[in-house]
C-alpha cells in the first residue's frame, strides 16, 4: 500500500489537497523554501521595529512627560523658552560687563603701587628715623609723603603726584620711594 501522503492530488478521502512536497530542489520547493525564508526575515524586521518602537516611545514619555501632547508643539515651546533664556543670559553678561568696566576703571585709580623708604636725613647718626612714602596709582598718580625728623623737630612734607611727576620739587629719598613703588613690592630694609 501507497502512504497517503505520496498519493496524487484527489484520491484521499475525497478532499481537493495538493501534494506535498517529494523534492526540496523541485520547483514548488524552491518557492517553498524562499517563502518560509522571507517569512523568517520578517518576523525578524517585525520584532526588530517593536524594540525600536519601544524605546522611542519610552524617550517619548521622557520628553513629553504623561501629557498627551503633539511632539512639534512641544519643540515649538522649548524652542520659545531656550530663545527666552537666551535673551535673558545676554541681559546678564552685558550687565556684568558693564560692572568689571566700572570696577576696572576705580581699580586703576585706587593706591596699588607703595613703598616706604626709611633713612638718615641729616646724617645725625640718630638712625633712619625719617621716612618717605609713596602712594601710586597704575597711572603713576598718587601722592608722596615725607615726615623727616630731628632731635628737636619734626616736619611732614605730602607732594602731588600725577603720572609719575610732581609740580614741586622731589627731593632724592621721593624719587627713590617712587621708583621702588614702580617696580613693586621688594623685601623690607
Amino acid at each position: 500500500m501507497t502512504p497517503s501522503w505520496r498519493l496524487p492530488v484527489r484520491q484521499r478521502q475525497g478532499r481537493n489537497i495538493l501534494r506535498p512536497v517529494d523534492e526540496l530542489n523541485s520547483t514548488v520547493g524552491i518557492v517553498a523554501l524562499a517563502a518560509g525564508g522571507v517569512a523568517l526575515v520578517s518576523l525578524l524586521l517585525c520584532m526588530t521595529m517593536a524594540m525600536r518602537l519601544r524605546r522611542v516611545r519610552a524617550d517619548q514619555r521622557l520628553v513629553l512627560g504623561d501629557r498627551r501632547q503633539d511632539l512639534v508643539q512641544h519643540a515649538a515651546a522649548l524652542a520659545r523658552r531656550v530663545e527666552e533664556m537666551q535673551e535673558e543670559l545676554d541681559a546678564e553678561a552685558e550687565g556684568l560687563r558693564r560692572r568689571l568696566g566700572d570696577a576696572e576703571r576705580r581699580l586703576d585709580g585706587s593706591v596699588s603701587k607703595t613703598s616706604v623708604l626709611r633713612y638718615d636725613a641729616f646724617s645725625e647718626g640718630s638712625g633712619r628715623q625719617s621716612s618717605t612714602v609713596a602712594l601710586l596709582d597704575d597711572h603713576g598718580t598718587g601722592v608722596v609723603i615725607s615726615a623727616i625728623l630731628q632731635r628737636e623737630q619734626a616736619r611732614v612734607y605730602a607732594k602731588p603726584i600725577v603720572q609719575g611727576r610732581s609740580a614741586l620739587d622731589l627731593s632724592p629719598e621721593e624719587l627713590e620711594a617712587m621708583e621702588r613703588a614702580g617696580r613693586g613690592p621688594v623685601a623690607p630694609e
